[in-house]
């Protein structure tokens, strides 16, 4: 969508006027400012807070968009608890080197290296301004011996060149910017030839009848900060095409201000289904993969966050999943 058919929407959704900010933050990415209708004339005390308020750029112009992702969508304790006993159920002892491809911040690399002192983590992105954020950000805050078991690598998990490997994460869905079948089992190839004997691949995947529609799913994140008491998560799928099962995707969030940080992050991937990344990983050389279905919370009415292998899973309309697969 252009910004001007951003600008157009958010006025036709409510009364208030949409108002551009001249100086978009350093991500680049748009910013909507909304501001309330003129009403009755405040007193002398009202006038100096609301100047006071008018001269503060909107909440979204000062907002960093990887802190926002991590608080969104990541839970790197809960996805190390995961991986760390996983492998362990699997092979009866603890797994020690880990890559993180398409590594973003490194906030699970972070984790991994946190959990023992024997513990070491490479992470692997393309994009050097993430990695630059996460050596500043999340790599600099760990202990001295910790921040020294942590590598960050900018290249192509295609061809990047590691140490034989226990365990390696392409988590987020990351994957799926492979479009065909055959990059993406080059890439599956690639991992394999990095895992050491006995090695574990880790996917997550997610799927149901609404993954397949235009939609936008809100979500309000309690968590104070910068922005107040919280914000709201807005994931937009936007577009899909049925034929090559191309999708585009973007985040969205929203302050307590009524600004708003339009397509902070975006993705044009295809939507892998489950038999498709098992039937590749088979052709790629693993020698099985395995399913980890999360289990219900029927007095929550959302998932438990306790993922177990299944051969079944429920027919939801939104579920996602782990899938392990052993060299």
């Amino acid at each position: 969508m252009s910004r001007a058919a951003i600008s157009r929407a958010t006025n036709e959704a409510n009364p208030e006027r949409a108002v551009r900010v001249s100086r978009p933050p350093a991500n680049g990415k748009d910013v909507i400012a909304t501001i309330a209708p003129d009403t009755a004339a405040p007193g002398r005390g009202k006038r100096k807070a609301a100047a006071r308020q008018a001269k503060a750029p909107p909440i979204a112009a000062r907002m960093d968009r990887h802190r926002l992702y991590e608080l969104s969508v990541q839970s790197v304790d809960a996805e190390i608890d995961f991986v760390d006993e996983t492998y362990f159920d699997l092979r009866g002892r603890r797994a020690k080197v880990l890559r993180e491809d398409f590594c973003g911040t490194a906030n699970t690399s972070c984790e991994w290296v946190r959990r023992r002192p024997s513990n070491i983590a490479i992470g692997v992105d393309l994009d050097p301004e993430v990695l630059a954020w996460g050596r500043g950000n999340r790599v600099s805050k760990l202990k001295p011996a910790a921040r020294s078991r942590v590598n960050l690598v900018q290249h192509d998990v295609m061809t990047v060149k590691t140490e034989p490997l226990d365990v390696v994460l392409a988590m987020n869905f990351s994957y799926w910017l492979f479009m065909s079948r055959e990059r993406l089992r080059d890439y599956f190839c690639s991992v394999r030839e990095h895992l050491a004997p006995g090695g574990v691949f880790f996917l997550d995947c997610y799927g149901g009848y609404e993954s397949c529609q235009e939609i936008r799913d809100k979500r309000e994140i309690k968590a104070r900060g910068p922005w107040g008491k919280g914000f709201t998560y807005i994931w937009d799928q936007s577009w899909f095409d049925p034929i090559s099962s191309q999708m585009v995707c973007h985040i969205h969030f929203k302050f307590e201000d009524g600004s708003k940080l339009n397509r902070a992050f975006s993705y044009r991937w295809r939507l892998w289904t489950l038999p498709e990344i098992r039937e590749v990983l088979a052709e790629a050389g693993f020698a099985r993969s395995t399913v980890y279905w999360e289990g219900w919370d029927e007095d929550e009415n959302e998932g438990d966050g306790d993922f177990q292998p299944a051969d079944v899973g429920e027919a939801d309309p939104a579920w996602i999943c782990y899938v392990v697969a052993e060299k």
